[in-house]
């Protein structure tokens, strides 16, 4: 379920998916005084009965990356890597990443900075 600012996701286990899985999302634009602009993101939940909760920020540029930051934590904490989670109800995180994106004033050819890259 997406309200602005928050994603609820919650699977249990079917013949396409073997774990219980709950989740929310809350996510804001913070200022940061040295980095500017950035997605601010809280994922807590659980995960086949074991709780799970942290915090990540993106850069603005970086923010149309959020799911694999949010699968990232998902794996961390359990999930199977093709659990899929975030990606089943696209609907609800295309609304997340619309919203993201109108938080964030994102237009299509914005630049990155790859500096922001993870690894780099």
């Amino acid at each position: 379920m997406f309200t602005p600012g928050h994603v609820h996701r919650e699977l249990l286990p079917d013949e396409f998916n073997q774990q219980k899985f709950i989740c929310d999302v809350y996510y804001d634009v913070r200022e940061d005084p040295k980095e500017g602009q950035m997605l601010h993101m809280r994922m807590e939940g659980e995960i086949d009965g074991k709780s799970f909760a942290e915090e990540c920020e993106l850069h603005r540029d970086m923010a149309f990356d959020f799911m694999n930051t949010l699968t990232q934590v998902v794996v961390r904490n359990g999930g199977y890597p093709r659990l899929g989670p975030v990606l089943r109800a696209h609907d609800e995180f295309d609304a997340m990443f619309k919203d993201i994106r109108d938080k964030l004033g994102l237009k299509p050819g914005d630049p990155i900075d790859l500096s922001h890259l993870p690894g780099l």
